[in-house]
């Protein structure tokens, strides 16, 4: 890895990208409203969907997860929605375990926030949503907390806490069944492709081309920033000239020299977190 790409380095890549997309309400339903069930979004009121502050992250475990909680009118009572995104490229056996924790997080939570003179509400309903973008499919017969239990499981099922997660596995998709908001689109397709070899020559003009319609826009080199931050933080052959010469191909040439730009900011970054680190050690 050569001196730029160290300076262009930013740690958990694919968590800032998915909180850069998710943090936009407007990608989080069109994101809903494409792949949730019918049965389910008939239910919701997209227009009181807002995004809630709480985190329910371990310390430890930032590295790994980003927790995004969102709280959504169902059947006129205030539910939750909570996305949890897995970025780690192989299968997480007791991810139904941090599930749980978080579930039991968000209804302690919800019940310290009633007013203490009133009568204690139900628990609003928690739906966990999985992002898994693995090199190999997510096991589908390890939805089910009970899939974890060994011995006479159906015999004691009324003392296990058995529930499921909704499942947005990339590798069940073809590129053209990728659907939702055009950041929610470029998101899921470099998520799918980032560790493919012929990423930067075969699939990024493609991705990058989406931007299109967006960059005339007054976000729309903030989303070219968003993507182009991905890239230098996942790719070591993904160098200012290489990026450039796809960007101005799928874009403009405006927007190649603004790869230009943003790297020589990159490395001013990355002098500064150097530097910020060499002070705490």
């Amino acid at each position: 890895m050569n001196e730029e790409q160290n300076l262009t380095r930013v740690p958990n890549p694919h968590d800032k990208l998915f909180r850069e997309v998710w943090g936009d309400l407007e990608n989080v339903r069109g994101f809903l409203q494409e792949y949730l069930p019918a049965d389910q979004l008939v239910l919701m009121d997209p227009a009181s969907l807002e995004i809630c502050k709480d985190s329910f992250i371990e310390k430890e475990l930032e590295d790994y997860y980003s927790d995004m909680l969102y709280k959504v009118r169902i059947s006129g009572t205030s539910g939750y929605l909570y996305v949890l995104f897995e970025h780690k490229s192989y299968d997480d056996k007791y991810l139904h375990l941090q599930l749980l924790e978080y579930m039991v997080k968000i209804w302690r939570l919800f019940l310290k926030q009633q007013p203490e003179n009133k009568k204690k509400p139900p628990l609003p309903i928690v739906l966990p949503l999985l992002i898994c973008h693995g090199e190999t499919p997510w096991p589908k017969d390890r939805i089910r907390f009970s899939s974890l239990m060994s011995g006479p499981v159906e015999t004691f099922s009324a003392y296990i806490p058995d529930f499921s997660f909704s499942l947005h596995d990339l590798t069940d998709f073809t590129d053209v069944e990728i659907r939702g908001t055009i950041m929610v689109r470029v998101m899921q397709l470099l998520f799918k492709h980032i560790r493919e070899p012929d990423l930067m020559d075969n699939k990024l003009p493609g991705i990058l081309s989406l931007l299109r319609e967006v960059m005339s826009s007054a976000t729309g080199l903030h989303c070219l920033e968003i993507v182009l931050r991905y890239l230098f933080g996942t790719r070591e052959d993904a160098s200012a000239e290489s990026i450039k010469n796809i960007v101005e191909l799928a874009l403009t040439q405006k927007e190649g020299g603004y790869v230009m730009t943003l790297a020589e900011k990159l490395r001013k970054e990355g002098e500064r977190r150097g530097e910020k680190e060499g002070r705490k050690k």
